[in-house]
């Protein structure tokens, strides 16, 4: 597994993009980079498909531990979250989960840092509401 998501009905997808930037925010997480998946499909390669974002979502104290504890650990940064439609009313937001760092990097400073941004987003996860998975 690799992260989690989850899946909200009934409102459209600014609705929903809105109230995860917002979500995040109260966590603590700013927005670094925001790519629009589809405006860049349509215009690199002429193809339509939903509305897809990818939300960098940045927690300046938890990044500056995980530098002080591993100083590549930047490959890995900022935090990835999605908002994709899959139609007008269905929206899923998804959260890499921070523990594929530990994985990959291990060190007990880098799992600390793991695990304060994992309670951080699935707090963020479960406001959003929805039905919730792991992917």
């Amino acid at each position: 597994m690799y992260g989690f998501t989850t899946t909200i009905q009934g409102s459209s997808f600014d609705e929903v993009l809105a109230h995860t930037i917002q979500a995040l925010k109260e966590e603590g997480f700013g927005v670094l980079s925001d790519i629009d998946v589809q405006a860049a499909m349509k215009d690199k390669l002429g193809v339509d498909m939903p509305r897809y974002r990818i939300l960098g979502a940045c927690n300046p104290p938890l990044a500056h531990q995980a530098l002080q504890a591993e100083p590549d650990i930047g490959l890995l940064l900022p935090c990835n979250v999605i908002v994709r439609e899959v139609s007008s009313h269905e929206i899923v937001v998804g959260f890499l989960d921070p523990q594929v760092m530990v994985g990959l990097v291990g060190g007990a400073g880098v799992k600390a840092v793991a695990d304060e941004a994992e309670q951080r987003l699935r707090r963020v996860c479960t406001q959003l509401g929805g039905h919730t998975s792991s992917v």
